[in-house]
């Protein structure tokens, strides 16, 4: 049978990983110094959709490792409601896999006005984006012809990750970044068919994550919608249980992507008291009393959680075809979606 598109570009994830962080290698080490020079006290994000679970991801990151507050700023406050922004010693990082979308380029001219210091990463280095924007990091991950963005979604966040592990200095990230194509390569291998199984003709299902897990459970979430027409809604493990949790009763699928990091313990005691409550649960690791997902060992807390999502494109794209779904083209969709 001939690969979907789909399939071929989460197959070229790992070379794209490469490519990435070693084609904007140089340029890094020189924005990284002006970063430590220009000392932000705000990072604010401009995303949509795929990009902006890699910003969610790139927020997180940023919080912990750096302790500067990111804020996700709406696009329309500038391209429909035309806002002046104060944005001193702000760094504006746009993420656009299309680097077009004309509300994306809008508030990029909008933060510069803003005297905020501008940053793109986008898979195009020619488009209105990175004309807008003081800095790009081009994704180096080739074209992308599937609708729903895979291999875009990773180097998006690697670029994020990259970034802050020249901004800090961080030894210990780079190094985990290096590693990260042949964990990439492992992730891909990791064999999810009971997941596919459950789902087949499941209309619904939870995905809960914390920290930049969080980013990757919408991502997820996404994912099930677009390409397998089931309505997956992503919540923090933390906050599942503040409502949510009502929803979840026998045999409710429920996948958690837990970690090795700081929120593990907490998260295994959400998912167990799901589980209580009747709910097929899956997880990423080994909790007793509910099923685990393969999964590749750990790498690093700020990496970890990426390579779930990785492991995780390469079931969602057998189970929409198993769904009887095209995952190329989902219905209604479409590969570039430029809004204002």
């Amino acid at each position: 049978m001939t690969q979907t598109l789909m399939a071929q570009e989460i197959s070229q994830i790992p070379d794209a990983v490469a490519a990435c962080l070693h084609g904007n290698a140089a340029q890094l080490a020189t924005v990284a110094a002006e970063l430590r020079a220009f000392d932000p006290q705000l990072v604010m994000t401009v995303a949509r959709g795929s990009s902006d679970h890699a910003a969610a991801y790139f927020k997180y990151a940023c919080e912990i490792l750096v302790g500067v507050p990111v804020a996700s700023i709406g696009p329309s406050v500038a391209s429909v409601y035309d806002a002046r922004l104060r944005l001193p010693r702000t760094l504006s990082l746009a993420i656009s896999q299309s680097g077009q979308s004309p509300d994306i380029v809008a508030m990029t001219r909008a933060a510069a006005k803003a005297d905020a210091m501008t940053v793109a990463l986008t898979n195009n280095a020619q488009g209105a984006l990175s004309s807008a924007s003081q800095y790009t990091f081009p994704l180096h991950c080739g074209p992308e012809r599937s609708v729903a963005a895979t291999k875009s979604f990773v180097t998006s966040v690697v670029g994020g990750l990259a970034l802050l592990s020249a901004w800090q200095e961080d030894a210990e990230l780079s190094a985990a970044l290096d590693a990260l194509p042949e964990a990439c390569t492992a992730a891909l291998e990791c064999d999810w068919s009971a997941l596919s199984d459950r789902l087949v003709r499941a209309p619904t299902a939870y995905v809960l994550g914390r920290g930049a897990g969080y980013a990757i459970a919408c991502e997820i979430a996404l994912k099930f919608k677009e390409t397998s027409a089931i309505h997956a809604e992503a919540y923090s493990a933390a906050e599942v249980l503040h409502g949510p949790a009502a929803l979840v009763g026998s045999g409710f699928p429920v996948l958690g992507l837990i970690c090795e990091d700081a929120a593990r313990d907490s998260f295994s005691t959400t998912a167990l008291k799901l589980a209580e409550q009747g709910a097929d649960v899956f997880v990423t690791g080994q909790i007793e009393g509910v099923a685990s997902l393969p999964v590749v060992p750990p790498l690093h807390p700020l990496i970890d959680p990426l390579l779930r999502v990785v492991s995780f494109y390469g079931f969602i794209e057998a189970l929409a075809r198993r769904r009887g779904l095209a995952p190329d083209t989902p219905r209604h969709l479409q590969k570039v979606t430029e809004t204002v």
